[in-house]
C-alpha cells in the first residue's frame, strides 16, 4: 500500500510573498502572508521504499485522483493559521534547568533565588515561555526518583504564577507526580521528552486537560538514544510517529492544543539532525505548531569542529533562522537575548 506525504517548499518572503499570494501564484504558509510557497515535495512510501518529487502547486490538479485528494487535504493544513500565541511572529521558550547535571548549565540555577533571577532575566530578554526542568535528559543521564525531581522544582513551580501571572509556564518532566503538582499550580504546557510513555500514569493525567501538550520524538531513552540510532527514513519515520500520537488525542477534549517537537539530538546522529532541519517544513502538513530545540546541541560542534564554542550561540542561531525561513515559529533556547535579537533582525530583513 502506498502512502503520500506533502512538504511545502520553494518559499517567498515579505512584499514578494504578499504579491504572489494576491495573484494566486503562491499559498500562505501556516496562514502567514509574509511566507508563501509555490511548490510541494511529494514523498511516496511503498513497503520499505521511499521516493520523492517536487511539483508546482499549479500542477496538482493533473495528479491522479487518489494522490490529488491527499495533497489537497494536506494543503488545507499547511496553509491554516496556527493559534499558539498567534499575535506574535515567533515564540521563544527559555530553558531553566534546576539540575546539577544538565549538559550545558547544570548546577547554575538549582536554588530558588538563582532560578527566579534567571526567569526575570529571560523574561526581560524576550522569552514568551519558561520551561522548567528538574531532571537532566542529556545522553547517558541518570534517572532520578519522582520525589527527588519534584523536590528540585517544587518551590519555583508553586510560586511561578504568583510572581509572574502573565508569563507562560512549561514543565519539562516525564513524571506524573511532577505533572500533577504543576497542574495544580497553573502550568500552561507539559513538555515530556518521552511523549507520555515513561510514566504509565502521565497520559491519564494530561489527556483531557486544557493545556498545551508537546508531542516530542525520541528514539530510545536518554540512556540509550545515542547508541547507533537507525531509521528507514528519519523524516518519514518521525512524521508517522507524530501522526500515530496525534490520533491518541483525537477523541479527547482540547485535542487542538498540541505542539510537535521532532527532538533534535534525541536518538539522532548528525545526518539525521541535518535531514530533519533541512526539510522540517514537511511537518506543517500535520496542522500543528512546531517547536525545535537546537540550542547548544552536539551537532553544532560536529559541524564547526575546531571552531566550536562553549555556548554554541552562532550555531544555535543559524539553525533557528534557517528553520524560521521554513515557517517554524517556536524555539526552545538557553541564550534568549541573542536569539531574540537575531530573529528580530532577520525577520525585518526578510519582510522587506
Amino acid at each position: 500500500m502506498k502512502k503520500y506525504y506533502t512538504r511545502a517548499c520553494n518559499f517567498f518572503y515579505g512584499s514578494e510573498s504578499k504579491k504572489l499570494i494576491k495573484k494566486r501564484l503562491s499559498l500562505p504558509l501556516c496562514g502567514e502572508k509574509n511566507i508563501s510557497f509555490n511548490q510541494v515535495e511529494i514523498f511516496t512510501k511503498e513497503n520499505k521504499k521511499i521516493a520523492s518529487k517536487i511539483i508546482d502547486i499549479k500542477n496538482i490538479n493533473k495528479l491522479p485522483d487518489n494522490i490529488k485528494k491527499k495533497i489537497l487535504k494536506d494543503l488545507k493544513k499547511i496553509t491554516a493559521k496556527r493559534y499558539f500565541l498567534s499575535k506574535k511572529s515567533h515564540t521563544i521558550m527559555g530553558v531553566l534547568n534546576m539540575t546539577p547535571d544538565s549538559f550545558s548549565d547544570g548546577g547554575k540555577f538549582n536554588s530558588f533565588k538563582t532560578a527566579f533571577q534567571r526567569i526575570e532575566e529571560m523574561k526581560k530578554a524576550g522569552a514568551d515561555v519558561i520551561d522548567i526542568g528538574g531532571e537532566s535528559t542529556r545522553p547517558g543521564s541518570k534517572i532520578i526518583s519522582q520525589k527527588d525531581e519534584l523536590r528540585r522544582v517544587r518551590k519555583v513551580v508553586e510560586k511561578f504564577k504568583k510572581k509572574f501571572p502573565k508569563a507562560l509556564f512549561s514543565i519539562d518532566t516525564r513524571k506524573s507526580l511532577v505533572m500533577n503538582f504543576s497542574l495544580k499550580n497553573g502550568v500552561d504546557i507539559i513538555n515530556d521528552v518521552s511523549c507520555f510513555k515513561f510514566d504509565p500514569n502521565s497520559f491519564k493525567i494530561i489527556k483531557n486537560k486544557n493545556l498545551w501538550k508537546i508531542i516530542h520524538h525520541m528514539k530510545g531513552t536518554p540512556q540509550t538514544m545515542q547508541i547507533n540510532p537507525k531509521y528507514r527514513h528519519v523524516l518519514i519515520d518521525i512524521y508517522d510517529f507524530f501522526e500515530k500520537e496525534i490520533k491518541k488525542f483525537k477523541k479527547q477534549k482540547y485535542n487542538k492544543k498540541l505542539i510537535l517537537d521532532p527532538g533534535i539530538g534525541f536518538g539522532k546522529n548528525l545526518k539525521h539532525n541535518l535531514m530533519i532541519l533541512s526539510k522540517i517544513s514537511l511537518f506543517h502538513s500535520l496542522g500543528f505548531p512546531i517547536l525545535i530545540g537546537t540550542s547548544r546541541k552536539r551537532f553544532i560542534s560536529q559541524i564547526s569542529r575546531k571552531y566550536d564554542t562553549k555556548e554554541r550561540i552562532g550555531g544555535t542561531l543559524s539553525s533557528i533562522i534557517f528553520s524560521f525561513s521554513q515557517g517554524i515559529k517556536m524555539f526552545r533556547v538557553h541564550n534568549v537575548e541573542e536569539v531574540k535579537q537575531g530573529l528580530l533582525v532577520f525577520e525585518t530583513l526578510l519582510n522587506k
